[in-house]
């Protein structure tokens, strides 16, 4: 994707922060526990899209930074993913 379409893009995904070719997100919860629930919902979720984030786990932090390896750069799909991902938190 060209700068154009990523910045296109992000204004659909609040939040996403976009380096090095790659879109990142940190979220915040109470404790381990609920931070590791929410890596599970995503784990799942990725398994079924068959597209996969780096993942970072920091106590009540995870740092979730999307690409499509396979063409070593951002696509449509990391998009998706992202709002689906913000969807699943906000309800």
């Amino acid at each position: 994707m060209d700068e154009k379409e990523v910045r296109v893009m992000l204004e659909k995904v609040k939040g996403w922060e976009w380096r090095e070719n790659k879109i990142r997100k940190r979220f915040k919860f109470e404790d381990f526990s609920e931070s590791m629930k929410f890596v599970n919902r995503v784990a799942y979720l990725a398994e079924e899209e068959g597209h996969h984030p780096n993942i970072f786990i920091s106590w009540n932090r995870v740092t979730l930074t999307l690409t499509t390896h396979a063409i070593g750069g951002l696509s449509e799909n990391d998009f998706i993913l992202a709002a689906k991902i913000d969807k699943f938190m906000a309800s």
